[in-house]
């Protein structure tokens, strides 16, 4: 696999990959999706800087979740017609554009537009997870799934920190210019390491498309396990969201104090490896039930802990919170990366599309419900929503 160019060999399904291109693989994921959240962490100073009203300041978060929303129905799922290696060397190379305009944006326009083609083109995270299912081997398939996402949402978790901190030394366009490097230092590994992939779907871009739709209403072990981490994903987000603000409120913490809690709750992310051994072995159905008690348990004990006023418990809470995330999405994707193989971008981008758009409604529940009903009202609705999750696992058939 170190030919360039049309030279390079063709990938083949289940030659297995090695440790240091999963690792280049999670570095890869980690930092495209972490772009998605630098302005949140910053939002305070990038709206009066571009002279943004309080009340349009939230546009520099949302432009750039919309533009990843848009990339997930219409560019994820070119995975299964377009050579795989060119797409996301293209994706990598336009987020780094991407984050060189918002760097040098010195108007809300161009700032804004800057930001959809930076979460537009970070979907290139989604195209390469499908590749390394197709590279691994079957018998370690959830295992590297584990270890890639692991990245991905250390990725998520270091993103906020990162960017108050470089903030805070160089001010806020500093972070945007590292990760524009960052994006060059990852396109020169990919360029180096990434084998050529062809699909051979027999379909044009718009029935692709369609087919992702077709995938989401027909495939029902899709829908059950979109349901399952869609749901997970809205308490997480909804977790994340609030406990800034409770932070600041009950604890006193400043930047810096949130940006720590926020990187001790990283540590989370060290559960996706053991994830992905477990779904190895069969035990996708164990993994799942887990995560999901763990996520209610996980709601209520954050309650408590707010209230005694304990913060190392309260963090302790953040890592169980991000470790069951993490243990239902890397068995959810062991299990959909195993339904068609010739389809799996496809799949991908359908279940990520659904995971997404819950994501964000999570992101509204958290303001809206700390805002109005203070941190029992924010705990109380994420156990809710692990109920659910809970009773639409107790119909799912245990597997023998």
């Amino acid at each position: 696999m170190t030919a360039s160019g049309q030279e390079r060999a063709e990938a083949r399904p289940g030659e297995g990959m090695d440790g240091a291109m999963v690792l280049v693989f999670a570095l890869a994921c980690g930092a495209m999706v972490a772009n998605l959240y630098y302005a949140q962490a910053l939002i305070g100073l990038i709206g009066p800087a571009l002279r943004l009203p309080d009340s349009l300041a939230g546009l520099t978060v949302t432009v750039t979740q919309l533009g990843y929303g848009a990339g997930l129905l219409l560019l994820a799922s070119l995975g299964d017609l377009v050579e795989n290696r060119r797409l996301i060397l293209l994706t990598v190379g336009g987020t780094g554009l991407g984050l060189a305009g918002i760097a040098v944006s010195g108007s809300a326009a161009g700032f804004l537009a800057a930001s959809f083609v930076v979460g537009f083109c970070a979907v290139g995270a989604q195209v390469l997870i499908p590749l390394a299912a197709h590279l691994a081997e079957e018998r370690n398939r959830g295992r590297v799934i584990g270890n890639i996402m692991g990245g991905l949402i250390g990725g998520i978790m270091l993103a906020r920190p990162a960017a108050n901190m470089a903030a805070a030394g160089f001010g806020w366009r500093a972070i945007f210019w590292f990760s524009a490097g960052l994006m060059l230092v990852i396109l020169a590994m990919l360029w180096r390491i990434l084998p050529r992939r062809s699909p051979r779907s027999g379909l044009h871009y718009g029935q692709i498309l369609v087919s992702t739709l077709h995938l989401l209403a027909r495939q029902r072990v899709l829908q059950r396990r979109a349901a399952y981490q869609g749901l997970v994903f809205a308490m997480f987000n909804l977790f994340w969201t609030a406990v800034p603000l409770l932070l600041a409120g009950r604890f006193g913490l400043d930047q810096r104090g949130i940006a720590l809690f926020a990187l001790a709750g990283a540590g989370g992310a060290l559960a996706a490896p053991l994830a992905g051994r477990l779904a190895d072995r069969g035990l996708v159905w164990q993994a799942t039930g887990l995560a999901l008690l763990g996520l209610l348990l996980g709601f209520l004990a954050a309650g408590w802990m707010a209230a005694a006023g304990w913060l190392l418990g309260l963090a302790v809470v953040a890592v169980l919170l991000d470790a069951a995330t993490q243990t239902n999405q890397v068995a959810g994707q062991r299990v959909i990366y195993s339904l068609a193989a010739e389809a799996r971008s496809r799949l991908n981008a359908g279940y990520m599309t659904v995971v997404f758009l819950c994501g964000a409604a999570g992101s509204w529940l958290g303001a809206f419900t700390f805002t109005h009903g203070g941190w029992w009202a924010t705990v109380l609705t994420g156990a809710g929503l692990a109920v659910m999750a809970l009773l639409i696992f107790a119909t799912e058939r245990r597997p023998r």
